[in-house]
């Protein structure tokens, strides 16, 4: 059993060189079910990698407790947790074969050449990187050096696989073929992963949950659906999804009969919903892209045409209201630069946040 749990981790870099002390990670706590794919996404300094090498022991824990499955491993060097670890930069030894970088951990563990030889010929195939074992890994691209990492890692067939954002050196094409391939190599081997990815699309496509962390805290752990239809605030709704949600400010009205939201002078009713813990008359509304309208004739809520971007089958519509943007996804080209249109939305794909914390309030 590869169940991860995590308590309360903390993680403080002391302070160095007229450096403050800095708070990387805090509060970390949840619990990564044997053999699930849990993927930690955020932004640039998030705490993300620093989770992940806490996990992998390459990071002393400053506070809390971490175990894999019921041996408290903080304390234990990363040889004696069993897990492998893949990193961004692939960190290859440039001097040896394929086939040297993938048998070298077995080499520590296991005398009998033929089935060390064995286990490479199995992560090969699995990888399709057979025909490369004798290659050195400057004569191989990107995509192939990646695979290799990822093999050297599951011939040890660890109970934990630790991926440190292992596709933001591939070109988008082979970050598309990649994650296929990673998709259907969790199928194969018998490991919890544990991703990390600044990559929302990763994240959405890879993870069974996600983890959406800032500035060293979890904002919201979720199926890739429970974060896109209910995000926990602002930051999460924002970051998660592309384009980004719309987000207006709005008034709260309430009577002893009905409740609605006031946008723009236009009256929104909240239908049955019952908001939590409205404290003050204004709002943060929130409205994904693709659940706004757009129309050339009269509509609820009027505005100009900024820019036309046209992805293939869909076309990202920016428009200026209330000097603000607007973006709404559609299928229709026939809209121009400096064209007045109106746009609406149903009621229902309306995400009501707190003005003063961005906190969810109409889940």
């Amino acid at each position: 059993m590869a169940q991860i749990k995590l308590r309360n981790l903390k993680k403080i870099y002391p302070p160095s060189a007229g450096v403050k002390a800095t708070l990387a990670v805090d509060d970390f706590s949840m619990d990564i079910k044997d053999k699930e794919f849990i993927v930690l996404v955020g932004p640039s300094g998030c705490g993300k990698s620093t989770t992940l090498r806490m996990i992998a022991g390459l990071e002393d824990i400053t506070e809390g407790q971490l175990y894999i499955g019921e041996t408290l491993v903080n304390d234990l060097e990363p040889k004696d947790r069993d897990v492998a670890m893949v990193f961004q930069n692939y960190a290859l030894y440039p001097h040896m074969s394929v086939y040297d970088n993938m048998a070298f951990a077995l080499k520590k563990k296991i005398k009998d050449k033929e089935e060390i030889r064995k286990k490479v010929l199995e992560a090969a195939q699995i990888l399709k990187i057979t025909d490369y074992l004798d290659r050195k890994p400057k004569n191989l691209s990107g995509g192939q050096r990646q695979r290799v990492a990822i093999g050297r890692a599951i011939v040890r067939n660890p109970k934990v696989m630790l991926l440190d954002e292992p596709l933001s050196n591939l070109d988008a094409k082979l970050r598309n073929q990649m994650r296929s391939e990673l998709m259907l190599l969790r199928q194969r081997i018998n490991a919890t992963f544990v991703y990390v990815t600044h990559d929302q699309t990763e994240a959405m496509t890879l993870g069974d949950r996600i983890v959406v962390m800032k500035d060293g805290r979890i904002q919201q752990i979720g199926t890739p659906d429970e974060v896109f239809e209910r995000p926990k605030n602002t930051f999460v709704a924002s970051f998660i999804g592309n384009p980004q949600m719309n987000f207006f400010n709005a008034l709260y009205k309430k009577d002893e009969s009905s409740s609605s939201i006031i946008l723009s002078g236009k009256e929104i009713s909240v239908g049955n919903r019952t908001l939590r813990a409205v404290d003050k008359d204004s709002l943060i509304l929130g409205v994904r892209p693709e659940q706004i309208t757009v129309s050339e004739k009269e509509g609820m809520f009027k505005s100009r045409i900024t820019v036309v971007e046209h992805m293939g089958s869909l076309v990202y519509l920016h428009m200026e209201f209330n000097s603000s943007e607007v973006v709404a996804v559609t299928e229709q080209k026939c809209y121009k630069v400096a064209q007045e249109v109106y746009f609406s939305f149903p009621s229902d794909a309306m995400h009501i946040f707190r003005s003063e914390d961005g906190t969810n309030i109409g889940l």
